[in-house]
């Protein structure tokens, strides 16, 4: 129930004791008091409220406020809720917190966020009614067993029911031989993820009320199993077994295979272990660090630098690359057969300002090196980017990583602001320093990370280079003003390298735009490898200058970088 509805449940409430006043008022004055009872002195009925009462009133409200929320969390999700989510819940102190959590609850099962479907929340709510109608005995049938199952796990493979209880030839393993059973049902998942496979779940109704309980004990369905030398099993009719060694048995069963060893899916603690799986709710893939974005706890454990650039792609679209990295020696390693492995588990999600979710990732970032190699590949870094398509707008960015092995984390948040191209205007992608710029196999275009175009571009993250390198230059520019017979942009760009702290030129080199390969008046692409020995260790600025004659319009891009 929302605020907005309380309110006016609220509203309707006081106006009926308001008319209840009125009415008991107008009793009051048909019985008024004579002259001589009003002059005698009578107690204030009225008294303030102390500041206790004042608190215990507001307590009340409060509780009343959040029963439609805990309703939600006692019904709709209690079965798929973990301990951690239910915990967190329970500390909200006011409505938006609570509609926030909701949303972000759905939000991270829902196996399809960049649409506005969840499937996950449609099939719950589906579930739900279906154990309703099919399951109910005297109780809602989201209550009971089979309907709890049915719930959280979806319609098993295999359904072996006996609703009428009767004649049972029992299978080997539980003895065999014929006996009478009570209502029950055999309910087989071929696969049920973080439990196993080949799982049978079995609900007995002992009360031929119509409630099956889910049991650990197959022998519970054996209506004849306290009547003396009925429903024998076959190892008992042998002589191998008696039947009061069913009630000596410490196995949680009173099966009748005396002291035949049972098979491993009804071993003892197996049968406990798969039952107390069944009890838990579904596992969320990393909610350890999604519960960190949407509680916006902040942490700085892990060292991360973060890097956003605008690659267009139509006028709607926007590449938004998204590129994270972490030095290596920040890395917590664990050691395995001569192997050191470093783990950081990624949890990225882009909403809009208003908080609705736009797109969710996740992924694995690993480094995995000989022992023996360790400290010299401490001094590396390990890179990973994601390609988001975004509409032109502004957006929020939430990145959340893990370091598995020292379980230290990173939690950062940065703002969003895609850009939008018009086509009347010259516009530019970001300018992008890399450390590898190189032209893809046919097979390759569009695969894999740093992939723009046929190209493979990695950006540099610290924007710091050794002399030794190549600096990589990426750019595109956008909406050149064709000319009217060659429809050929008419434009240059001017390159110039500048030592911060001085005016010293280091480069200064001019191109025609129609040189470059593959330009037209809707797109250039800039790719170039600028060798750095001839540069002096210290910061510079790259400028651009990039003018369309025919538009009469100029672009400046610019970067700085640090040669050592």
């Amino acid at each position: 129930m929302k605020p907005r509805l309380l309110a006016a449940c609220g509203a309707a409430a006081l106006l009926c004791l308001s008319a209840l006043a009125d009415k008991d008022d107008s009793k009051d004055k048909k019985a008024s008091p004579s002259a001589s009872d009003a002059a005698a002195p009578r107690e204030t009925i009225a008294k303030p409220m102390s500041e206790k009462e004042k608190k215990k009133k507001a307590a009340r409200l409060r509780k009343e406020l959040e029963t439609p929320y805990k309703k939600w969390m006692n019904e709709d999700v209690v079965y798929i809720i973990t301990d951690e989510e239910r915990k967190a819940f329970k500390q909200l102190n006011t409505d938006e917190e609570r509609e926030n959590f909701v949303e972000q609850f759905w939000l991270r099962r829902d196996p399809t966020p960049d649409t506005e479907e969840n499937e996950f929340k449609e099939e719950h709510y589906r579930r739900i009614a279906y154990a309703n109608e099919h399951y109910a005995s005297g109780i809602p049938g989201w209550k009971t067993d089979r309907g709890r199952v049915y719930i959280v796990y979806g319609p098993p493979d295999e359904i072996e029911s006996h609703p009428s209880g009767g004649t049972y030839e029992r299978p080997i393993e539980e003895g065999g031989g014929e006996t009478s059973t009570y209502p029950f049902e055999d309910w087989r998942y071929r696969y049920i993820d973080g439990i196993g496979t080949n799982i049978v779940i079995e609900f007995v109704d002992t009360t031929m009320t119509g409630e099956y309980h889910m049991t650990m004990d197959p022998s519970e369905k054996d209506a004849l199993l306290y009547v003396p030398g009925a429903g024998l099993t076959m190892y008992e009719q042998m002589g191998m077994a008696d039947k009061t060694q069913r009630f000596q048995r410490t196995d949680g069963t009173h099966l009748g295979t005396g002291g035949m060893p049972l098979p491993e899916s009804m071993d003892e603690f197996t049968r406990l272990e798969t039952f107390a799986k069944l009890q838990k709710p579904p596992q969320v893939k990393f909610k350890d660090l999604e519960a960190a974005v949407s509680e916006t706890i902040r942490y700085n454990t892990l060292p991360m630098k973060v890097r956003v650039d605008y690659i267009k792609v139509t006028d709607t679209t926007i590449l938004t690359n998204v590129t994270l990295q972490f030095d290596r020696k920040d890395l917590q390693y664990q050691q395995k057969d001569s192997i050191s492995k470093a783990t950081v588990n990624i949890y990225a999600r882009v909403t809009s300002i208003t908080r609705k979710p736009i797109n969710v990732f996740e992924n694995v970032v690993s480094v995995e090196v000989p022992t023996e190699l360790l400290a010299k590949a401490m001094d590396g870094v390990s890179i990973y980017q994601k390609s988001v398509p975004l509409a032109p707008g502004m957006y929020r960015l939430n990145v959340v990583a893990k370091d598995t092995v020292g379980g230290n984390m990173t939690n950062y948040e940065a703002a969003l602001n895609v850009p939008h191209y018009d086509d009347e205007k010259l516009a530019s992608s970001s300018l992008i320093l890399a450390d590898t710029i190189e032209k893809l196999p046919t097979r390759s275009i569009g695969q894999g990370q740093f992939v723009i175009g046929d190209s493979k571009v990695r950006p540099r993250l610290s924007e710091s280079f050794s002399r030794g390198e190549k600096m990589g230059i990426y750019a595109q520019f956008y909406n050149f003003g064709p000319d009217e017979k060659t429809k050929k942009p008419n434009a240059q760009i001017e390159y110039e390298i500048v030592k911060s702290g001085s005016n010293q030129k280091i480069l200064d080199f001019t191109e025609d735009v129609n040189s470059i390969p593959g330009a037209s008046a809707q797109q250039v692409t800039v790719e170039k490898l600028l060798p750095l020995q001839s540069l002096e260790p210290g910061q510079y600025t790259l400028r651009m200058k990039v003018t369309d004659k025919n538009k009469n319009q100029v672009l400046t891009p610019e970067a700085t970088f640090t040669v050592t």
